[in-house]
């Protein structure tokens, strides 16, 4: 027995009739008739009686009637659960690669899910490519569109880079910073290679934190984004070695499947993700 054939016993006690069951329930009335038997050789229990061309419930119904009320008014509560949330409701998961969660999203989440108290959001750190297939994650941002699927896909910002070395005379030849395989195609790793660097590097990690705090000690060289490197600059205060413009943009991408299964959340996650995107912009278009 299912919710369906319980709407069939409480629709015909108030219409009084199969054929006002069943243009209540948009179906024919021939099915009223053929589920409520069968309905009624499940149960074990006679539910109406004809009198006066009207079908009147046993005291056997009225006890069944009582709980199917009590399920309606459950069902009419759990609907209004998101009402007294505004906005979106769920869990939003975020791929992101960690500089990107660390030092732009996640400063910024706890306004956001303030604003959205039927928000969860959860931070996906890896370099390796989303499978929204297997829907592992509801958005991805990412440093370059994908090679090949049907995504919805927004540029959230370009950042320029520069290459940073320590100043001449350096005790010992710097370090080579670089990122993981996996991030070869992004233009840090590109440049890197064109100078014969990245076969040569020597700490290897996909968490700029680590990276920018080698470059600060002035023993290693690398390729920061601009927010960066501005900050680098102010603590070196005029000591920052070599800085050399790349003329090179990255493109940081929010991908997210079409047909997305929570389109107005993510659509509310979009959002997030753009405004605070926006600090890392080096210019506007």
């Amino acid at each position: 027995m299912n919710w369906d054939d319980l709407r069939i016993i409480a629709a015909v006690r108030d219409e009084g009739t199969y054929a006002g069951a069943s243009a209540r329930l948009k179906i024919d009335e021939t099915t009223v008739g053929r589920r409520l038997s069968r309905i009624q050789r499940t149960l074990g229990l006679r539910l109406f009686e004809a009198a006066d061309g009207v079908r009147k419930p046993t005291r056997q119904c009225e006890m069944v009637l009582a709980h199917v009320q009590a399920m309606a008014a459950h069902v009419a509560e759990i609907d209004r659960i998101g009402e007294n949330l505004p906005g979106p409701v769920g869990r939003l998961r975020i791929a992101s690669t960690n500089a990107v969660a660390a030092e732009v999203l996640s400063p910024r989440a706890g306004h956001f899910l303030v604003q959205n108290p039927g928000l969860t959001l959860q931070f996906l750190t890896s370099s390796e490519n989303v499978k929204f297939s297997r829907w592992e994650a509801d958005l991805a941002i990412r440093l370059r569109k994908p090679d090949k699927g049907d995504f919805a896909i927004s540029k959230l910002a370009d950042v320029r880079l520069y290459f940073i070395e320590p100043a001449g005379g350096a005790a010992a030849e710097p370090v080579v910073c670089a990122y993981p395989d996996e991030l070869d195609p992004i233009p840090e790793s590109q440049f890197l290679k064109s100078r014969g660097m990245q076969q040569r590097a020597r700490c290897v990690s996909d968490n700029i934190r680590v990276l920018r705090t080698l470059i600060q000690n002035h023993q290693a060289v690398g390729v920061l984004a601009n927010d960066d490197l501005q900050g680098e600059a102010a603590r070196r205060q005029g000591d920052a070695g070599a800085v050399e413009n790349l003329s090179r943009r990255e493109r940081v991408c929010a991908c997210r499947r079409n047909g997305n299964r929570v389109a107005d959340p993510a659509d509310r996650e979009s959002a997030f993700v753009a405004n605070e995107t926006r600090d890392i912009e080096s210019f506007r278009h």
